[in-house]
């Protein structure tokens, strides 16, 4: 009787330092990778604000040129900045003027950020851009391809400093999980072409 109680206590022992034991050899977890961030657009409407200062609250439109204007701000480029660049830039322009500004900036609808499926698709057309989408999602959002789509033929046309470039999408490869880099994110302005 002896016995089995010391070979329990050392059983629940043993037991009980595995956790720690194992824990030294336990792999860490892969790092989440930070979400890309969202960039204004033109046609975007942004809400901005700021705290205790009335007349400093406004709903503004970001011109097709990506300019916009803020009372006491003037007019500055917004085009291809984040939330929070916007803030900071926002934030440095009223220091002069505001003592301590405390600035708010959110995206009441999104208008610029745009991609276009075209072509062999159930639903071709222009989908709005308010998270990453890469190549696939794009044609999901589209209701895939037609059974006469040239899959393999796919093309991403994508303008950049003023010249148009094109990419090759070949979907049966990316199908079976080969050469998955091809299945890009797309930009604002992005046009997939299904022949």
């Amino acid at each position: 009787m002896k016995t089995t109680v010391v070979l329990g206590l050392l059983l629940v022992a043993i037991l009980a330092a595995a956790p720690a034991a194992w824990a030294d050899r336990a792999e860490p977890a892969p790092a989440t990778p930070a979400p890309d961030r969202y960039l204004i657009q033109p046609g975007d409407l942004l809400v901005v604000s700021v705290w205790k200062e009335q007349d400093l609250q406004s709903e503004v439109l970001v011109l097709p040129d990506g300019g916009l204007a803020f009372p006491l701000v003037g007019d500055f480029v917004a085009r291809g900045k984040s939330i929070q660049q916007l803030r900071t830039e926002i934030t440095e322009r009223l220091k002069p003027y505001v003592p301590d500004p405390v600035v708010t900036v959110a995206v009441k609808q999104v208008g610029g950020n745009r991609i276009y499926v075209l072509g062999k698709v159930n639903r071709p057309g222009e989908f709005p851009l308010s998270q990453p989408v890469d190549v696939m999602q794009a044609l999901s959002l589209a209701g895939g391809t037609t059974a006469y789509a040239a899959v393999n033929d796919i093309v991403i046309l994508r303008r950049e400093n003023g010249i148009q470039q094109t990419m090759r999408f070949h979907y049966a490869e990316v199908e079976r999980g080969k050469d998955l880099a091809q299945n890009v994110l797309l930009r604002s302005g992005d046009t997939v072409v299904v022949p």
